[in-house]
């Protein structure tokens, strides 16, 4: 692999920057702790360019912001692999943005992989096997061992060989333009934000609960996300959503009947009763004007013909996928499939019209789109 620097204090970090201005690109990774803490955190960044790889630590860095240029900058490509969580941690962590990316996750997808893991990557492309015993270590503990930096390093010393072959592929099989694109809309995620939203609203299997459920469900929730806010953990690691589901069902309101739902382990119950039990008898001596209300949105009203064209447009979808050896939801995904059948366009323009369709896809397939919806036996009176 190679050696690296570790870079810990700012001004070598803002060395690293100099070395970077004028680079053609550069290989990029990240470590974070979301496996060990409430709020995660970007814990190592790792980068490679040429014969120069330096993991960085922003734990240990005051000022993070010499980076921002270097990620901003157009004339630099960024190599990243399954990029869209590390944009958003970037973002979320030091503002930074980033222009000219090329994911060579999404990359691989596009040339029809099946494993498009990284370590199943570079075991088919380089022969290199990656020991992925550290991938869940927690990331913020200090000072790192040297077999977890060399680990995390191992991760970016191949990207901008990967990058050059899977290029040369997509550009063999006129899918380059389609991955740039989509990489460019990529640089655009965001970490969500804050909202006030009840906790319930993210929860599976909420929507079946009835009202009363549902109030408990949400008064335990925020019980957990309180204990796991004051201990600094994850909060599946307070409770998972299982136990939870169970005591929102069971509701039990007393220290027998908490154990007997078998929702949580002795340990459990000894450390957190008092409060889930609490939080449960708030719930249930709510009126029942009071109780929570899952929100369900009501079912469009639609033509007798849209499932038609949906189906078309799949069988359509399906036969081209396996033409260019691609994952037919890669090609256009269900929602924009159905996005299309209700819209029903008549022209490119329309279809353009679409917000989550993109230009590649009317540019290589939108006649075909057309032709899907025109030839079938609804007329355009039924349109």
């Amino acid at each position: 692999m190679g050696k690296y620097s570790y870079v810990a204090d700012d001004a070598t970090l803002k060395e690293v920057v100099r070395k970077l201005r004028g680079a053609n690109a550069v290989a990029v990774d990240l470590e974070a702790d979301s496996m060990f803490h409430y709020q995660e955190k970007v814990c190592l960044i790792q980068m490679a360019q040429n014969d120069y790889r330096w993991a960085i630590d922003p734990l240990q860095i005051n000022d993070m912001t010499p980076l921002q240029p270097v990620f901003a900058d157009k004339s630099v490509e960024k190599i990243f692999h399954g990029a869209d969580y590390d944009i958003r941690s970037l973002y979320r962590d030091f503002g930074i943005e980033i222009n000219n990316l090329f994911d060579t996750e999404l990359a691989s997808r596009f040339l029809g992989v099946v494993q498009t893991g990284l370590a199943s990557v570079l075991a088919d492309r380089f022969d290199v096997h990656v020991d992925k015993k550290f991938q869940k270590k927690d990331w913020s503990r200090r000072p790192l061992p040297n077999e977890m930096l060399d680990y995390a390093m191992g991760d970016v010393t191949h990207l901008v060989a990967l990058a050059i072959i899977l290029k040369k592929e997509l550009k063999i099989v006129s899918r380059y333009e389609w991955v740039k694109q989509e990489c460019r809309l990529l640089t655009r995620v965001r970490p969500p934000e804050p909202d006030q939203q009840p906790l319930f609203m993210k929860f599976s299997g909420a929507g079946k609960l009835d009202r009363r459920s549902l109030a408990v469900l949400e008064a335990v929730l925020a019980v957990r996300d309180q204990i796991a806010r004051k201990k600094d953990r994850p909060v599946f690691k307070i409770m998972s959503s299982r136990s939870i589901l169970r005591i929102a069902m069971e509701k039990p309101t007393h220290g027998a009947g908490l154990k007997k739902s078998r929702a949580l382990s002795n340990r459990q119950i000894d450390m957190y009763a008092p409060d889930i039990l609490a939080a449960v008898r708030r719930a249930m001596a709510l009126p029942t004007e009071a109780l929570p209300v899952y929100p369900r949105n009501k079912k469009p009203i639609v033509d007798s013909n849209l499932a038609r064209r949906i189906k078309a447009l799949k069988t359509w979808r399906g036969g081209i996928a396996k033409t260019l050896n691609m994952p037919a939801g890669q090609l256009i995904n269900n929602t924009l499939i159905t996005s299309i059948a209700a819209l029903n366009p008549t022209d490119k323009s329309v279809l353009m019209t679409i917000d989550s369709i993109r230009a590649w896809q009317v540019d290589a397939f939108g006649d075909d789109l057309l032709n899907v919806l025109n030839s079938r036996p609804w007329t355009k009176d039924e349109k």
